[in-house]
């Protein structure tokens, strides 16, 4: 049995504070962390994704939309659509991103 945490989980491979918390041939669990004001451009994955929101406020963009996600909130995001966050707050803001490969 392997316990993974933030201590001794891989970096995601881009600059943002992120660690793979799993991965598998079937799914990824990625923690993000984005602080006050930082953002993720705009971008298609060919996954479908599920975001939870594990603390703080953010806005998320889909397609054109966007949507303020705070602690516990869920959403689905389907693979190829183009998508991006942003800190909009004073306080960190920590996502659990599960992609569906």
């Amino acid at each position: 049995m392997e316990i993974i945490n933030l201590r001794n989980a891989p970096k995601v491979p881009f600059s943002l504070e992120g660690w793979k918390m799993y991965t598998s041939e079937n799914a990824e669990l990625i923690h993000l962390r984005l602080k006050p004001g930082e953002s993720i451009d705009l971008h298609s994955n060919p996954f479908d994704v599920v975001f939870y929101v594990l603390k703080g406020t953010s806005t998320l963009y889909v397609n054109g939309d966007k949507a303020v996600l705070e602690a516990d909130d869920t959403i689905y995001v389907k693979g190829g659509v183009m998508r991006g966050w942003t800190n909009h707050s004073t306080d960190e803001f920590r996502l659990l991103v599960v992609k569906l490969l």
